[in-house]
């Protein structure tokens, strides 16, 4: 849900170009745009074909099958005379483990389309989907980050590290290009009953392993409302960069609980072999980042999300969490038809000792 601001009227682009159109925020974001009618031209460009059902709901959106780490970016915004760019490409919640190969499509990619929108006259607006990764995750962390507080112990590797390179890149395109306004959209951790993430995948695991002695405070952003809030920034003139995520947060003992799975106490240091055997493929081996994360979690302040972005998340973090389990591939490891039989049980049993 988006709030009317007085101050900035809505700016419908003419003519954008998403990269990332095979992953659910970037497919699906050309999917909205596409039924836009006020948008003359959407342009959807990834290496990878989107799935039939993701082209199909693209609708009259034209796709580009080309590598965003060749120059052949800059041919496209060309081409279309492109006016708007969403950088949705990075792989931040892909499921693979972190490479040399997906930080070069990250940082080549992103320096790539940011040398293409420099020199295209065209462009005006970069929106870039960005990570609270950034931040990084360790004892020494404030209760909630806000966007002018970096993590007090960067993030040396991974995802994190990526897109801390590729904000870098992009407020370097803001300085040099001053008529290009630049929106960079931290997400928190997104849970939905559509999209696959690590957390996600992690919190349907039947026994989580959790650090022993911690209890991570864990907030979450709904797939709806991130949808919402890059459809948003690509509607409306918002420059700067925003902290997204919903109200709220839940430990992570809550979570699980909620989940209907069990809980595994293990030492800090043991978070990752542990996920490693009992993921059974499902889950990538957790790197540095990641353990530290489920050791110490990381919440971000909304407030500029509201004030100066002027987005409202229709979703808490409970209510997140609450979706995905509802609505999500995760199942119970004790159904709720078991605990109702045992209770049922306890009750004779009790009744009878009477």
């Amino acid at each position: 849900m988006v709030r009317d601001s007085d101050a900035d009227e809505p700016i419908t682009p003419r003519s954008v170009l998403v990269t990332g159109a095979s992953s659910f925020l970037g497919g699906y974001l050309v999917a909205r745009l596409a039924a836009n009618p006020a948008i003359e031209r959407v342009v959807a460009v990834d290496s990878r074909i989107p799935s039939k059902d993701l082209m199909r709901r693209m609708g009259r959106a034209e796709f580009l099958r080309l590598d965003i780490r060749r120059p052949a970016i800059a041919k496209a915004i060309a081409t279309y005379d492109v006016d708007t760019v969403v950088h949705a490409a990075p792989s931040i919640m892909d499921g693979a483990e972190h490479s040399a190969a997906i930080k070069e499509l990250n940082v080549v990619g992103s320096m790539q389309v940011c040398a293409a929108c420099q020199r295209s006259p065209s462009v005006k607006r970069l929106i870039l989907r960005s990570t609270g990764m950034v931040y990084g995750a360790s004892g020494s962390d404030p209760a909630m980050f806000a966007e002018g507080a970096p993590a007090r112990k960067e993030p040396k590797s991974g995802y994190g590290r990526d897109l801390i390179d590729v904000e870098g890149y992009v407020r370097g395109l803001a300085r040099r290009r001053q008529d290009i306004d630049v929106t960079i959209l931290r997400y928190q951790s997104m849970l939905g009953p559509r999209i696959k993430t690590r957390i996600g995948s992690y919190l349907s695991m039947p026994v989580v392993p959790a650090a022993f002695g911690f209890s991570p405070r864990l907030q979450f952003l709904h797939e709806e409302d991130a949808l919402a809030a890059v459809e948003h920034a690509t509607l409306n003139r918002r420059p700067g960069t925003f902290n997204i995520a919903g109200d709220g947060v839940v430990s992570l003992a809550q979570a699980v609980s909620r989940a209907g799975h069990v809980r595994l106490p293990v030492a800090a240091s043991m978070i990752q072999p542990i996920i490693g055997v009992l993921r059974d493929g499902a889950l990538p081996a957790m790197r540095a980042g990641h353990t530290g994360y489920l050791i110490y979690g990381r919440v971000l302040d909304n407030t500029r999300m509201r004030t100066e972005f002027a987005f409202e998340p229709k979703y808490t973090t409970s209510q997140t969490l609450d979706d995905f389990v509802t609505r999500g591939k995760t199942s119970p490891l004790i159904s709720a038809d078991t605990w109702r039989d045992l209770e049922a049980r306890a009750l004779v049993a009790a009744t009878a000792l009477q």
